[in-house]
């Protein structure tokens, strides 16, 4: 008997600037990551270089039907996507949006409404108009607060009648880590000091925050929550300097979710101020701005982290976080640490903490996959380790439920393959649909069911009732 509510929202997700590709039709304008070839720790190029896999994609702008179909196959109930800020403002900074931009996601989301599946809109999901990265330095800037929320009134007006659900940032609590990608950052993260990444982050937090305001004015029906990396942080070991080190690193993290959930800073951020010498300029207004909270929460999971006070100890390699490996897990291909009870007790922390409904809109297993030919002749993927790794991550989710955490739904990341944000590898692949598509751009960009796709079909018919406990 499944413990799943019958309004679970079953689906996959997905970041326009790692599957749409057309990066420079219908005037869509640069971002960031057009200039990033190489993932999140390379320095961007200064024009977009043909070996940028993302310029192309998976090619999602021309062939959204037939993926949407696909998604409608498996039974989602739910899509979750981004709107290229840049398509719908070029440079970031005009009055008037591009109609070209605006008329595209229009037909994505009708393509899906027709399947009946609820889009799970992010208005910002690692990009930026590169125009306001090179300009105004991104989010260090206030100024950019205004351009964004005229982006998201201008969305929430257009697409009311279609989109229930809203995310502001993707992943926000990653801005320290990644600047250039996460806060539109020109300065070299060398160069920054805490002081300009705090301001940086109030900057962002404030735009959330009105985003908020303007989706509660503009769609009053609809639901718009916030949306951070969660990293579940375990002590190294009893050693008390070890549980205040994981305290400490849990807290700058939930440092985020703090304020979008409960409308101020909180107690504990003032000693980290003060003990940095971070003096922010935050305005009355701003305070008044920050009061309009998220309705639910939501999270990226995919591996728990360690942390000691022992310098000594080595970080894991692979994660945007940091943290020192568990010994007592296993790994994926990238080093990221598998750990479905920990998904338990994230959702657990976060419930806890909040009392406010938690979505979990990313959870997949990157691994490198082979396009076989069955005896019928169906090619396919036979990736039993994908279906191992998302049944027990699902298996902790009921769990979750039992426990009492009031959760709306799963998406599964990287529904269809894409290419990767970490690394900007096609070869990273998490998908349920498989991607011809090789790490050289050569391919045909067909599409091909893995065996995951089909269990995860069997999944959203039954409601989860048919996991293997």
């Amino acid at each position: 008997m499944s413990n799943f509510p019958k309004d679970f929202l079953w689906g996959g997700a997905t970041a326009a600037n790692q599957l749409e590709g057309a990066y420079n039709e219908d005037g869509k304008g640069l971002t960031g990551q057009d200039l990033t070839r190489k993932g999140w720790r390379e320095a961007p190029t200064e024009e977009p270089m043909e070996d940028n896999l993302k310029l192309i994609g998976i090619d999602f702008y021309h062939r959204y039907k037939e993926d949407i179909r696909l998604f409608a196959e498996m039974g989602f109930k739910v899509y979750r996507m981004s709107i290229a800020w840049a398509r719908i403002f070029p440079k970031g900074d005009e009055q008037e949006p591009n109609e070209a931009g605006l008329a595209f996601y229009d037909k994505v989301f009708d393509e899906c409404l027709k399947y009946g599946i609820e889009p799970l809109v992010t208005l910002s999901h690692y990009e930026m108009p590169l125009h306001l990265t090179r300009t105004y330095d991104g989010w260090r800037s206030r100024e950019v607060i205004d351009f964004f929320e005229h982006y998201t009134k201008t969305v929430f007006t257009r697409y009311q009648d279609k989109v229930k659900y809203w995310l502001t940032f993707n992943e926000i609590n990653s801005i320290s880590h990644v600047p250039f990608l996460s806060g539109g950052i020109n300065t070299p993260k060398e160069e920054l000091t805490k002081q300009d990444i705090y301001q940086a982050i109030h900057h962002e937090l404030v735009a959330s925050a009105r985003a908020v305001k303007a989706c509660h004015e503009i769609i009053p029906q609809a639901q718009i929550g916030c949306m951070i990396l969660g990293v579940p942080v375990y002590p190294l070991t009893p050693e008390p300097k070890d549980v205040l080190k994981a305290l400490a690193t849990e807290r700058e993290n939930f440092f985020f979710s703090d304020v979008q959930v409960r409308g101020y800073y909180p107690s504990y951020s003032q000693r980290l101020f003060k003990e940095n010498d971070i003096q922010l300029e935050i305005t009355n207004q701003d305070l008044s701005d920050l009061k309009h909270t998220v309705d639910f929460i939501s999270f990226s999971y995919y591996m728990s982290v360690c942390e000691s006070a022992d310098p000594t100890k080595e970080a894991g390699e692979g994660n945007i976080i940091g943290g020192i490996p568990n010994p007592y897990l296993k790994a994926s291909d990238w080093g990221w640490q598998i750990d479905p009870e920990g998904l338990r007790y994230y959702l657990n922390c976060l419930y806890d903490r909040y009392q406010k409904p938690v979505f979990i809109v990313e959870n997949g297993l990157g691994a490198v996959d082979e396009l076989v030919e069955l005896p019928d002749g169906t090619k396919t993927v036979l990736d039993d380790y994908r279906i191992n790794y998302m049944n027990d991550h699902l298996v902790q989710v009921e769990e979750a439920l039992k426990d009492g955490v009031e959760i709306m739904g799963y998406t599964s990341w990287g529904c269809i393959d894409l290419i990767s944000f970490t690394t900007a590898e096609i070869k990273k692949r998490y998908g349920m649909i498989y991607v011809d598509r090789n790490q050289d751009g050569s391919g045909t960009l067909n599409r091909y069911k893995k065996k995951s796709f089909h269990w995860y079909k069997e999944i959203i018919e039954s409601n989860g009732d048919s996991l293997s406990r």
